[in-house]
């Protein structure tokens, strides 16, 4: 048996979203659902997120190209660094968002799965299958150990 996991998901709880500005608002979620760590200077996947979150009320889908000079234009609002724009590392971050189901690839371009709000990717995707699967093979583990 290999100790490596079929799939993997952290949750965190914080305090409740008042008065939050957008991007510190798609922040808390990345840092609820694991995609950040508290601390994490490199937080370029809340740009990107952030990014398929407005592309996605017109539900237009975005290449990476794209994605990157709207991050850049985004990390100058805000007066953020802009290190981490190289394309390897918008394509990483991408990845992690398309592994943790977020997001969806057609032809190299990037949308919100199923172009839905994250809260129906999350109650979908995330609430509904990955947790209860997870939940149930821990509780495999138990049962065997109480053998």
């Amino acid at each position: 048996m290999k100790d490596i996991p079929l799939s993997e998901i952290t949750l965190r709880k914080y305090e409740k979203p008042l008065n939050l500005e957008k991007r510190e608002l798609i922040r808390k979620i990345c840092l609820s659902l694991g995609l950040l760590q508290l601390g994490d200077s490199r937080d370029i996947i809340v740009d990107i997120l952030l990014t398929l979150v407005e592309a996605n009320k017109t539900k237009k889908i975005l290449n990476s190209e794209e994605i990157r000079e709207q991050v850049e234009s985004l990390r100058k609002k805000y007066s953020l660094e802009t290190r981490g724009l190289a394309e390897s590392n918008i394509r990483r971050q991408l990845k992690r968002l398309r592994d943790a189901m977020l997001i969806e690839k057609s032809e190299n371009r990037y949308y919100l799965t199923e172009h839905s709000s994250l809260s129906e990717i999350f109650t979908n995707n995330i609430e509904r299958f990955i947790i209860p699967q997870t939940i149930d093979r821990i509780k495999e583990y138990l049962k065997e150990l109480d053998k």
